[in-house]
């Protein structure tokens, strides 16, 4: 059994009106939602053993501050390909993590991260923005990870449930 943990970035600002999409950062309230998650992580302890996150600059942002809040010593790999990725986009990613791993965290996007999380668990949970889903996989290597696997969601947590 692996664990996948499904981190919708927090939320980006807008202040900005010329700046890429891609170049967006965290707004107040995203960087006060992103160590929280971190902490939820650390308190839940389901800290993963590496965290794969699109390049935009939001889901980095929260990808740091889960880290650094989590206690996170793991990799952090950085993937331009999950930017805005599909569900089979963000599984290709998945099965390049070495057999080593047990549980691996995706820092991604919307409609991307839901869409994932429905095709492996049948749950049409909408992610707001640093929602996190915890689901466990029924494989012993995440390169076994395909299209058809039905996992479990075993948590979900969004930030206004810590208030």
């Amino acid at each position: 059994m692996k664990t996948l943990l499904l981190l919708r970035h927090a939320k980006s600002s807008w202040d900005d009106p010329g700046l890429d999409d891609h170049d967006r950062p965290l707004n107040k309230r995203g960087r006060r939602d992103a160590p929280r998650m971190g902490r939820l992580v650390r308190d839940e302890e389901i800290v993963p053993d590496v965290i794969l996150c699109s390049t935009a600059e939001r889901a980095r942002e929260t990808a740091e501050a889960v880290a650094e809040a989590s206690g996170f010593s793991g990799e952090t790999r950085f993937l331009h390909a999950l930017y805005l990725a599909g569900p089979g986009e963000i599984l290709a990613s998945l099965r390049r993590v070495g057999p080593e791993v047990e549980t691996a965290m995706v820092v991604g996007h919307n409609p991307g991260i839901e869409e994932l999380l429905f095709g492996l668990t049948g749950v049409g949970e909408g992610l707001s923005t640093a929602a996190l889903a915890r689901v466990s996989l029924p494989v012993p290597r995440f390169r076994d990870l395909r299209a058809g696997v039905r996992g479990k969601l075993v948590g979900l947590w969004r930030p206004k449930d810590l208030d």
